[in-house]
């Protein structure tokens, strides 16, 4: 009895899958448009899936391509830079020229009585015990020993050696230095020599007891000596400084000159 039930089951089965097959083939474009259905549903998110990854890689390329651009841009603009740089410097260069040039016309024009050289600083050695500077004139451009050597404010000391192209000038704020001097206002002579501490004064000594020293009074050179011709601006009075015996009183002078902002100078060659 078991038997006959399982047979009648298959029957049935085998029966509702002829039945199946006869609709599908009974209706060959039903079966297909089922079939394509059902091959769509699962193809299209996995095509979508493929398309939303290829769009995700276009726009990473995209992403690559500007970097690149962003790359090479700087790298122009860091040309452009160094360019400007590089004009910048010789702008710098053509004006400090031109402010030399304007500084050695003014000076010969100021100074017009002598014959002269333009030169300009290349060393300094401004210290306590030592206060020279070298110019970039020597020898081939007519400069001797004992030439007096000037700058636009006044007096700046005279050359002690020279080379070829090169001479060495000892300022009047070095302590060996001494200068016959007098003072504008009374004529009186003094000697205006170099101090240890200071930079940019002189001492003014051996005043007459009788000179009467003002404040402020112009100082310049006397033309004794042998060194400085006469009439050469040095500096001005800043204190007096009195004494028990009048003949030790002494005067000092803020010297025309700035020596550390000094570039400019002229080597008087007729005096």
């Amino acid at each position: 009895m078991y038997k006959s039930k399982k047979s009648g089951i298959i029957g049935i089965i085998i029966t509702i899958i002829i039945l199946i097959l006869i609709v599908i083939f009974s209706n060959g474009e039903k079966g297909s448009s089922f079939l394509e259905n059902a091959v769509s549903n699962l193809v299209m998110p996995i095509q979508n899936g493929l398309t939303y990854l290829k769009n995700k890689m276009a726009g990473n390329n995209t992403f690559f391509t500007d970097i690149n651009n962003l790359k090479e841009q700087n790298k122009q603009l860091k040309e452009k830079n160094s360019e400007l740089e590089q004009s910048l410097r010789e702008l710098e260069n053509i004006k400090t020229q031109n402010e030399t040039l304007k500084e050695y016309l003014n000076l010969t024009e100021k100074y017009g009585e002598y014959k002269t050289i333009p030169g300009y600083v290349i060393n300094k050695d401004i210290s306590n015990y030592s206060k020279t500077i070298v110019i970039n004139i020597g020898k081939k451009d007519g400069v001797e020993e004992n030439m007096t050597v000037i700058g636009n404010e006044g007096l700046v000391g005279h050359i002690v050696s020279v080379t070829e192209s090169t001479a060495k000038v000892q300022t009047i704020i070095d302590t060996a230095s001494s200068i016959s001097c007098m003072m504008s206002t009374t004529k009186e002579s003094i000697v205006c020599k170099g101090t240890l501490d200071e930079t940019s004064s002189l001492r003014a000594m051996y005043i007459p007891t009788d000179a009467n020293v003002i404040q402020g009074d112009s100082i310049e050179t006397s033309g004794l000596g042998g060194i400085y011709p006469k009439g050469i601006h040095i500096g001005t009075v800043k204190k007096v400084t009195n004494t028990q015996n009048m003949t030790n009183r002494y005067a000092l002078i803020d010297t025309a000159i700035d020596f550390n902002k000094l570039n400019s100078v002229l080597v008087i060659t007729n005096q």
